[in-house]
């Protein structure tokens, strides 16, 4: 069986992610797609938010699952019997640092292969933390991120609002 991993931390999932997500998904009998638990960061949506975001929007696919770790993402990988890492690349600046850490993962765990895979040119501009931005200041996300996801980010930000009011 060949499996791969997905790692990210997906705060939130967009349309860039689910177009790297469908492709890997047909390379692959199983592919992973990990929430990464990164403490060093502040997101926006607790891991439990994103797992559930995830489960909704990739439910079309049956041989993909969900899951969160911590650690290392190789290390992940082997536990999970993995035989790839799949990393999504949106144009070339990003390729520098995924080559070191591909390189880097293959030094730590021989057995496990980085794939490379762009996302199309209609999603190369789409990130999280765009698509976190804009919604913050109640612009349309609407063809950055699933329907659910939109109205997740409406939520959030809008129990912000609310809070900040009361405050």
């Amino acid at each position: 069986m060949r499996i791969a991993v997905y790692p990210g931390s997906f705060d939130p999932v967009t349309n860039g992610h689910l177009d790297v997500i469908e492709r890997a998904a047909c390379l692959f009998d199983q592919l992973i797609v990990a929430v990464s638990r990164n403490t060093a960061k502040k997101p926006l949506f607790s891991v439990a938010e994103r797992v559930d975001m995830l489960r909704e929007v990739l439910q079309p696919y049956y041989n993909v699952l969900v899951d969160s770790f911590e650690g290392l993402t190789v290390n992940y990988a082997r536990s999970k019997n993995a035989q790839a890492i799949v990393r999504g690349l949106r144009a070339i600046s990003d390729f520098e640092n995924e080559f070191m850490m591909a390189l880097t993962n293959k030094k730590l765990v021989s057995t496990v292969d980085t794939i490379f895979l762009m996302t199309r040119a209609e999603f190369s501009f789409i990130s999280s933390s765009a698509v976190k931005e804009v919604a913050y200041f109640g612009g349309c996300v609407r063809d950055m991120v699933p329907a659910p996801v939109e109205e997740r980010l409406r939520e959030k930000f809008n129990a912000r609002r609310e809070a900040g009011r009361e405050g």
